[in-house]
């Protein structure tokens, strides 16, 4: 009997203080299967705890949150988990916003809105180390 070696999936979070923005992207990953949905946060606080509790190998993580903003959180995160992928995402407007999340050690970002596929890109992207 020949045991074929499972497909590792890749474990990812998100965080976004909207609820129907977590929905949608949790719609988009657990279609892919390669992909594996551990979780998400409303907050900036809650992504640091589930960061720690979870271990994704990938966050998607919303730059302007409550309590503690997307920045702040990954820099938190990435302290003590540098293996995590950071993707920060936010609106056009806040552009700047997202430079500064690449240089908290976020490892790619997304402008609102996005395409599904764009997701799914910039994962598997990120996961292997390339950036935009």
């Amino acid at each position: 009997m020949i045991l074929m070696e499972k497909t590792k999936k890749i474990k990812l979070a998100v965080a976004d203080d909207a609820p129907f923005i977590r929905e949608i992207i949790k719609q988009i990953l657990i279609k892919d299967p390669g992909l594996e949905y551990v979780g998400e946060a409303h907050n900036g606080e809650e992504a640091v705890i589930m960061a720690q509790k979870l271990c994704p190998e990938v966050i998607l993580m919303d730059i302007v949150m409550p309590k503690k903003n997307g920045i702040q959180a990954a820099k938190e995160i990435l302290e003590k988990q540098p293996q995590i992928k950071i993707i920060a995402f936010s609106t056009l407007d806040q552009e700047d916003m997202l430079l500064r999340a690449l240089d908290a050690g976020c490892c790619n970002f997304l402008v609102k809105p996005f395409e599904s596929k764009d997701v799914i890109d910039i994962i598997y992207k990120s996961f292997a180390g390339e950036s935009r």
